[in-house]
């Protein structure tokens, strides 16, 4: 199986459980991983057989930035549920991070497969 990426899409979220962290943004960083053959698209050489990754980032930099979750691992949920809406067979492995989150660590987070 052929595979569409998006690396290091970032967007400002409410995300904590410290009273602190409901009052500000913090940055979120999501990769993404489609299991996606891409045979159809090169043979046509037309988006409508393509993943459009633009639509998709879109689409979850809106969710991220209206969203008020107190675990990455909610955040992270309810992004795949949002993709799955419009792709419900796609296999998505989505690694979302908390860069700064844990102080002496480069960046904190998670890496959810479905």
């Amino acid at each position: 199986m052929d595979k569409v990426f998006i690396k290091d899409l970032r967007a400002q979220a409410i995300i904590g459980i410290f009273d602190w962290e409901r009052e500000v943004r913090q940055e979120i960083r999501m990769d993404f991983e489609f299991d996606f053959s891409c045979l159809k698209a090169a043979k046509s050489d037309d988006i409508k057989d393509a993943l459009d990754y633009k639509s998709i980032a879109k689409k979850v930099i809106a969710f991220v930035e209206g969203s008020k979750y107190k675990l990455i691992e909610s955040l992270g949920e309810n992004i795949i549920k949002l993709i799955k809406k419009d792709f419900p067979d796609l296999k998505i492995t989505l690694t979302i991070s908390k860069p700064g989150a844990l102080r002496g660590a480069k960046d904190v987070g998670i890496i959810l497969s479905r």
